[in-house]
Parts: structure tokens; sequence; C-alpha cells
């Protein structure tokens, strides 16, 4: 499985750096252009067969282990950034998305994980699918809308206004706070099944309420007509309570007790 998955991953990041070299030349030399986008595509679909290949291969969805979550941010990130040149032709958000998504790769291949193909019987739910893969997806909008504020405070350090970039990253967040919440409710009905309560204040589950609870903080400011370009800050701020409740919980002592400890590998 490792050297599939290295193959994987180094075709992947080929395509995307290849693609990335293109797009460089792509002003001088616009018949470029298309073949940089097909080849930074490439790298997405080549990861995306990968994952189609490894469930099959596993019997099981690869969504376990936080290496095998990776695989899926290194898959879906990119994606965004194309999405997001495409609806509102920013162009530089894609080479950021490309580039995290080959250091997720870069990280699995350094500490590679045993994998196992059998599912311990809370993960056997029919909810566990949707509750993972929307929160896979809400987390990779989030990231591209906190990469886009920086972004724009980064301007607005230099007095130079972005009102584009902050409506790209008021509308990634606003995407990424809606999967969010239909990950908290997939997940309540998954723990009902699996362990008969619908909120136990895990230490994963209470974390997952703070995100929800600082994007919702971030809806209702912008409610209240507080100017956008102030909240990039907050935005950008936010996310780092994410990042806490995908794998820093991981290292708190409570996390020694938590029924997601199967997610730690």
């Amino acid at each position: 499985m490792n050297v599939d998955f290295n193959t994987a991953a180094k075709a992947a990041i080929g395509c995307w750096a290849t693609g990335s070299l293109l797009s460089l030349f792509v002003r001088r030399t616009p018949i470029l252009k298309l073949p940089a986008l097909m080849l930074s595509f490439a790298g997405s679909l080549v990861m995306v067969g990968f994952i189609a290949s490894y469930w099959s291969l596993l019997d099981r969805p690869p969504l376990r282990t936080l290496g095998e979550t990776r695989l899926w941010y290194a898959a879906l990130i990119p994606l965004v950034g194309f999405l997001v040149e495409y609806r509102w032709k920013i162009a530089w958000l894609k080479f950021y998305c490309m580039g995290l998504a080959a250091f997720f790769l870069v990280i699995n291949m350094l500490h590679p994980e045993v994998f196992d193909k059998t599912l311990m019987p809370a993960l056997q739910s029919p909810w566990f699918i949707p509750h993972v893969v929307v929160y896979l997806v809400g987390y990779v909008m989030l990231a591209a809308s906190s990469v886009t504020a920086l972004h724009n405070i980064s301007l607005q350090l230099r007095s130079k206004g972005n009102v584009n970039g902050e409506s790209v990253s008021h509308y990634l967040a606003l995407l990424g706070f809606v999967l969010l919440t239909f990950g908290l409710i997939f997940g309540a009905l998954w723990a009902k099944e699996a362990w008969g309560h619908y909120w136990t204040w895990d230490p994963k589950e209470t974390w997952a309420f703070l995100s929800w609870l600082a994007y919702l903080g971030y809806l209702h400011a912008c409610r209240y007509k507080i100017d956008r370009g102030k909240l990039q800050w907050y935005l950008a701020l936010s996310f780092l309570v994410l990042l806490v409740c995908w794998f820093g919980v991981n290292y708190l002592p409570s996390a020694r007790n938590s029924v997601h400890t199967y997610t730690q590998s």
C-alpha cells in the first residue's frame, strides 16, 4: 500500500508543481493556460482515483484516521482553489491550495500508517460517512476562507483595498458554516445510534461546538453591519479554533477518555 500511495502522491505533487510552474508563464505565453490548468487539475484527479481504489481495497471508506483524512484534504483543497478562480477570477488561492495539499501528502509519506480493513462497531453506522465527509468539505472551505482573509489583511496593511477578496472569504465562511452545522447534526445522530446519547460533551464534541460558535459569531457580526474588512482578522483567528478541533484536541489530557480516540492514529 505504501508503494502505491507514494507513487500516487509523487504523481499528484508533480502535476501540481508543473501546472503551477507553467502558470507563471501564462501572461507571456497564453497558450500555456490550458495545459497548466489541466495539469493542476490532474493532481487532484490522481488523488481522487487513489482514494477510490483504496476504498475498494479496504472494503471501507478511508476516513478512520488523521492520515486517511489528509488524503481527502489533499484531493479536495485544490478543487476549492479552482472553483474560486472560476467564480471570482482570483487565481492566487489555487497555488496555496495545491501547496497545502502537497504538504499533507508529504506528512503521510514521512509518517506512514499501518492501515486496517476493520472498523470498530461505532464506525459501522450509516451516519459515519456523511458526518465525516461533510466535516471534511467544511474544513476545506473554512481553510480557504482563512487564507483569503489573511491575504486581505496583508492588502489592508499595505493600504490596498480588496472588496472582492472580502466577499470571497465571506462566502467561503458561510458555506463552511452550513457544512459544520450539518456535521454537528449528523454527528449527534451517529452518537445516538452508536453510544445511546446525542451529546456527551466529549472533548471532540466540545471543540466542534466551539468551532461552530466561533463562525456563528462571525455571521452575527456581519448581520450587525460590522465592516467586513475588520472581520478579516476574526475569520483568520477563528480557524485556529478549528485546528484545535481537527487534531489539537487529540493531544489534550482529556482526550485519553474520548470516544473519538479511533481518529488519533
